[in-house]
């Protein structure tokens, strides 16, 4: 029995000593041990290359496609059948025609004269006698209105009603759509008082360069109104 764990204590002790010499080496391999660097084959040749961008094509493509578009021309520039602009002063009128015959000289314009409208007043018409403008006041009144008068000058709305003074024609439609609601009908929108006359230039068949050197010339006229003829 003693000669049995003798040799048994022998054959571990070689074992554990070719271990430490590296003697059992090429029986297994954990993964990790130096001399795997040293079997690599050729490792001169191993290089790290960058991942390919898809994205580049498609962008190449797209500027591609980008210098070969056309570039937009003044020819694209629809002319438009009628133009106007105003309202200038006499003094404003001269220096803006001056200009049109100096940049567009092919283009055809027409001079008109406007008036500028200062106020707008909404009224009922003339009742035609002071009696029927008083009765027609007090129904008036009945619907809650209050800030109205009758009219009494020598105009021919003597004997209407003023139901409101206003700057503009989009506030006075808006009052007259106001009282509607509340029940009181014929209202109307009309010119209170006219300012001093003014000019207006319509301009027909208006494109391309033509156009182009109107809306440079207009900016020297930034208060001017640009609109469709009417």
């Amino acid at each position: 029995m003693l000669k049995i764990i003798f040799w048994l204590l022998l054959l571990a002790n070689a074992a554990l000593f070719a271990m430490q010499k590296g003697y059992l080496g090429a029986l297994y391999s954990d993964g990790r041990e130096p001399a795997r660097i040293g079997k690599q084959l050729q490792p001169d040749k191993i290089r790290m290359t960058a991942a390919e961008n898809p994205a580049a094509p498609a962008a190449a493509a797209s500027l591609a496609s980008a210098a070969l578009a056309p570039a937009a021309t003044t020819a694209d520039l629809a002319p438009v059948a009628c133009t106007e602009i105003g309202n200038f002063t006499a003094a404003e009128a001269r220096r803006f025609s001056s200009q049109l015959a100096e940049r567009v000289p092919t283009v055809k314009f027409v001079r008109r004269e406007t008036q500028e409208v200062a106020s707008h007043m909404v009224y009922l018409p003339s009742l035609g006698s002071k009696e029927a403008a008083d009765a027609k006041a007090d129904e008036v009144r009945r619907l809650g209105i209050s800030d109205f008068f009758v009219i009494q000058d020598s105009s021919p709305l003597r004997y209407g009603i003023s139901l409101g003074i206003f700057k503009t024609d989009e506030a006075a439609q808006k009052q007259v759509a106001s009282l509607a609601k509340r029940g009181l009908s014929g209202a109307k929108v009309g010119t209170r008082s006219v300012s001093s006359s003014k000019v207006a230039f319509q301009l027909r068949d208006l494109g391309g360069d033509a156009r182009l050197a109107f809306d440079k010339i207009k900016l020297d006229f930034p208060a001017q109104e640009v609109r469709s003829c009417p």
